[in-house]
């Protein structure tokens, strides 16, 4: 059969590809971090994809028949994450395409350091001086508090700070390294991207940016966009007031529980013999002067105010919840209802919840997925050689939005299309492969394995169609079997009019006199209407 919709075909071989290249570099596990410094920060760094050697694990037959281990080293792509701490952007710039230059922090030991003389383009003779000299690392301000670390000499000691550039630098100081310059490169471009790295004033390494078309592999997440800011806002920023009126009335419940919990004493010691302790415990004896009258020891309870304490804490739980999009619900802290008695209830309700951190799901959709396709997608064009099938014109569409429309509600509205696509006059119009794919995912159901496509359709209802036909010969031919060998009439048969003027009537069960309107007995006359 000739081949309709090549791009389709190409599409579905590219997306198998990414999904299988970022479950074999572990990427799920590098975007959890990422997204986690989304919410805590506000901002998520996610950097790559970057060429990396795997061994592929092979064993084969030698001409003994032993099996000989042969590995076979391939080339992936793999992503990394890099912290908010560690990333410093320029600063007039609002996002990351403004971005003329980004600077990346490592801090290394002298094992690592010597490690980077293995990667391409690395200066051995740089490293090996950076050794020499010794550790450059200088401890941040914020650090003693962020790693929690008490002595900070140590670790000032044993660590080397390497500063990567990524960004623009003026032609003629390119020229000057002894890089030369491609042949696609205007004579009059002032300025080109490169990628560099310094230690303690040495250039490690100075290489022209390697990517095609030529980016920055730095993607940038925010978890709410600050339009006039690089970096984004997240959950704690966003409950910060509620936050700390919250624990404002959190300790004042506290401090009156320490005095409404426990009993003060009221002692007259006038009424007590003097020199007894004042300790209080179970079964104590108090001893008091004769011929005094009343009470001697009182006890005193302070009015507790912790519940009025704790409705407060629960409404500003409430606006942290609407300032974050977070809603109580989705983490399960609200009672049970009588709609979340049922499974679909409450993945309905759970779903409704999810709804309100659209917002957030749309930026990782523009920020981070969409960019993290687009990226692997230009890496597999260069450098993927075997497997020619991903060729064509494609588009990454990021679809974590539509991850959120509850699957219940989704496969009823499938149905209900159904129902009205039913419709002799509409049926032709409706893609019934594609609904029926449809119904499939959003019911978990792999799609490629349970629903064949239209041409497999239609073979198959040709199929039942000759079967259904043979089976109705067999019948009829049976029923006709049956007719000769009785010589009546089939039941529900209808006989004309043969003598009078009354009409042809269909008769139904077993044969009558003649003129009720039956069927005759075999071999009779017919007489009058029958």
């Amino acid at each position: 059969m000739p081949q309709i919709e090549p791009a389709e075909e190409a599409a579905k071989s590219m997306e198998k590809l990414i999904h299988d290249q970022l479950e074999e570099s572990h990427a799920i596990s590098v975007m959890r971090h990422v997204l986690f410094e989304m919410c805590l920060l506000g901002t998520g760094v996610l950097k790559g994809p970057f060429n990396y050697e795997q061994s592929v694990h092979q064993w084969a037959l030698d001409d003994s028949g032993e099996r000989v281990y042969s590995p076979k080293v391939k080339l992936v792509p793999r992503v990394e994450a890099v912290s908010c701490w560690d990333l410093y952007p320029d600063p007039d710039a609002v996002t990351i395409d403004d971005a003329d230059y980004v600077i990346q922090r490592h801090v290394y030991n002298r094992t690592q350091l010597r490690d980077l003389s293995n990667r391409p383009f690395f200066r051995k003779s740089a490293i090996e001086e950076c050794l020499s000299v010794g550790p450059n690392y200088e401890t941040r301000s914020y650090e003693t508090a962020l790693y929690d670390r008490e002595n900070q000499e140590e670790f000032n000691k044993n660590r080397f700070e390497v500063l990567e550039y990524w960004g623009v630098m003026d032609k003629h100081f390119v020229e000057e390294t002894g890089i030369e310059m491609p042949e696609n490169i205007d004579t009059e471009l002032d300025e080109v991207q490169i990628n560099a790295w310094i230690c303690n004033g040495h250039i490690l390494r100075l290489v022209l940016n390697p990517f095609t078309p030529a980016r920055n592999p730095f993607m940038v997440c925010p978890y709410e966009i600050n339009p006039y800011q690089f970096f984004g806002v997240g959950i704690p920023e966003n409950m910060d007031d509620a936050q700390t009126i919250m624990n404002g009335h959190a300790r004042m419940a506290i401090d009156n529980l320490a005095l409404a919990g426990n009993l003060v004493f009221d002692v007259d010691e006038t009424m007590l013999v003097p020199g007894q302790d004042m300790t209080v415990f179970p079964g104590k004896i108090f001893r008091r002067q004769s011929g005094q009258t009343g009470q001697s020891i009182h006890g005193l309870r302070f009015p507790n105010t912790a519940p009025e304490n704790m409705q407060m804490f629960d409404k500003f739980r409430q606006l942290a919840d609407e300032s974050t999009g977070i809603p109580s619900y989705s983490h399960r802290q609200t009672g049970i209802q009588s709609t979340t008695r049922t499974a679909s209830g409450m993945s309905m309700l759970m779903g409704a919840a999810a709804l309100n951190i659209k917002t957030v799901i749309k930026n990782v959709d523009d920020y981070l997925l969409r960019p993290l396709g687009e990226t692997l997608f230009h890496w597999n064009m260069q450098f993927n050689k075997d497997i020619p099938d991903i060729q064509g014109d494609l588009d990454i569409k990021a679809q974590g939005t539509t991850s959120l429309m509850t699957k219940e509600v989704r496969s009823q509205r499938l149905m209900t299309f159904m129902q009205v696509a039913s419709n002799q006059f509409l049926a032709p119009f409706v893609k019934w492969h594609s609904i029926i794919k449809e119904i499939a995912k959003s019911m978990d159901i792999d799609p490629e394995q349970l629903v064949n496509d239209p041409e497999k359709a239609a073979i198959f209802m040709k199929m039942m169609g000759d079967m259904n036909g043979n089976q109705q010969t067999e019948g009829l031919g049976q029923q006709q079997g049956g007719m000769g060998n009785t010589g009546e009439v089939p039941a529900g048969a209808a006989n004309t009019d043969t003598q009078g003027s009354g009409g042809g009537n269909i008769g139904v069960g077993t044969p009558q006199t003649p003129g009720e309107g039956g069927f005759t007995a075999p071999n009779t006359q017919p007489q009058g209407t029958t």
